[in-house]
C-alpha cells in the first residue's frame, strides 16, 4: 500500500527538478560511496555530520584518563579501585566496539 501523499510528494518532487533544484547538488553525477551497512547508513552519516562520536571513542578517552591517574597515584587502596574501574571500562569498551561493527 503506497503512503496516502505519494502523490503530492511526486509532484513537488517533479516540481522541484523542472525548476532545478536538484541542479548543480555536490557531487552530482558521480556514484553513491559504498557503504557497509545501507540500513543505517544514513543515520551514521547525520550523526558524523553532527559531530557525534561512537560510544567507544568517548569511553577510550576516560580510560586514557584513568591510566594517567593510576600512574599519578600512591595510595594502593585507590590504585587497586582505579585497576578495578579500568577492567570494567575496558569490557565496556569491547561491548562499545561490536555493537558499533554491527
Amino acid at each position: 500500500m503506497d503512503h496516502p501523499l505519494i502523490d503530492l510528494i511526486n509532484a513537488r518532487i517533479a516540481k522541484a527538478e523542472a525548476e532545478g533544484a536538484f541542479d548543480n547538488l555536490p557531487g552530482a553525477g558521480r556514484p553513491l560511496p559504498e557503504v557497509a551497512d545501507p540500513e543505517s547508513a544514513l543515520l551514521d552519516r547525520l550523526l558524523r555530520e553532527a559531530g557525534a562520536v561512537p560510544e567507544f571513542v568517548t569511553l577510550s578517552k576516560t580510560l586514557a584518563a584513568l591510566r594517567a591517574e593510576l600512574r599519578a597515584e600512591g595510595d594502593r587502596t585507590r590504585r587497586g579501585e582505579i585497576l578495578r574501574e579500568i577492567s570494567m571500562l575496558e569490557i565496556r569498551i569491547d561491548l562499545a566496539k561490536q555493537a558499533y561493527r554491527r
